[in-house]
């Protein structure tokens, strides 16, 4: 049975629990910080749910590095390379984004280059730390092998989202944060946890058709027996050859300005098979649009164009556009007010971790059993 914990609660919990694995205040604060904002957004595949797979479990395997530390390989006046040394993905990319708006701030343009990181959450929040300052923002990722290009069967390229931050007039930003692949391995879990098949066309078989089994695709993802679609899906017919440019775009903006790495180097294990860190490259750019026409203009413009679209013309028995963005701000508002909704399948990973760790909390889900 499906509960809800508000957001300070789960925040703290991640903590105290990230404390627990020897992650200094500061970077479990930060870490705790990016996934309950994912929550808080409503995008649940990426919260809470991976906070022991993703964080936890790489930190118990000795894959990622609780101490989180950054070197800084190249500075320039608007560009930067850090090495993240494997540490927590989520410290390294906000110390980059950070890097990249004050190189904004007195350049008008500021972009960093990430190696050696791990998995840094939803990247629609580093965005947003630009869009605060009333900036652009803009950052990519490559990830492990998941999408197979057009026509190959094969996962090679990561689900490599590239994200936008555009600051408008509007109560929010303009937001665009989606994986280059018809879906992602997170709303898969989602799947998963609510046992659910998956809708036709995500994922590709071995043998080129389309697989929906959610349970099966979860392991078969590791070993390479099935792999997710690009953006258009499977051949050219839906523009799958679109989506595959996009990520390979992503892939090597992520590695080749770092000289990171990239591909099946990011498979996660070594020629053994035994399981190694994933080394993933990232970017960020910030951009000043007062050294164009100014911000307010700016921010008046893409106001007005995401409200003109929105109030075009609906299609039959549709009552609402949206803009990008737009559902996570309401979902933000909602959840404010109702807490996270938790699944009786996380419930039970929280209770395992509480215990485990002897901390000190009652859950609300508790209370009404």
């Amino acid at each position: 049975m499906e509960s809800r914990i508000d957001f300070k609660t789960l925040e703290n919990f991640m903590v105290d629990v990230l404390k627990c694995y020897n992650v200094s205040d500061e970077d479990a604060s930060a870490v705790a910080e990016v996934l309950i904002e994912s929550d808080k957004r409503g995008i649940d595949s990426h919260g809470i749910g991976r906070f022991k797979p993703i964080y936890l479990d790489r930190i118990d395997s000795k894959i990622m590095n609780p101490q989180t530390k950054i070197d800084l390989i190249k500075d320039d006046k608007t560009a930067a390379v850090l090495d993240g040394n494997n540490g927590l993905g989520i410290v390294v990319a906000k110390k980059a984004m950070g890097i990249a708006i004050e190189k904004a701030k007195e350049y008008g343009m500021g972009m960093v280059a990430v190696r050696n990181s791990t998995h840094y959450g939803i990247a629609g929040y580093y965005v947003t730390m630009a869009t605060k300052e009333g900036m652009i923002g803009i950052t990519g990722t490559n990830a492990r092998p998941s999408i197979a290009p057009t026509f190959g069967v094969e996962n090679m390229l990561g689900t490599n989202p590239i994200t936008f931050g555009l600051p408008t007039d509007e109560e929010f930003p303009f937001v665009l944060d989606c994986s280059t692949s018809v879906t992602q391995r997170g709303k898969i879990e989602v799947y998963g946890r609510a046992e659910k098949e998956l809708p036709d066309g995500w994922v590709i078989g071995r043998d080129g058709n389309s697989r929906t089994d959610t349970k099966q695709i979860l392991e078969d993802l590791n070993t390479g027996e099935a792999a997710l679609t690009p953006l258009g899906g499977i051949g050219e017919l839906g523009g799958g050859y679109k989506g595959y440019g996009y990520a390979t775009v992503v892939e090597i903006l992520s590695a080749a300005l770092a000289n990171g790495s990239f591909l099946k180097q990011l498979n996660g294990f070594d020629p053994d098979g035994k399981a190694i860190a994933y080394p993933l490259g990232h970017f960020f750019i910030a951009i000043d649009p007062e050294r164009f026409m100014g911000r307010e203009i700016f921010k008046s413009v893409g106001g007005t164009i995401c409200r003109q679209l929105r109030a075009s013309e609906k299609a039959p028995g549709r009552n609402r556009i949206y803009t990008a963005g737009e559902k996570e701000w309401i979902a933000y508002n909602q959840r404010k007010e109702n807490g996270i909704p938790i699944p009786a399948s996380l419930q039970k990973v929280l209770i395992e971790l509480r215990d485990k760790h002897n901390l000190n909390y009652v859950f609300e889900f508790e209370k009404k059993q």
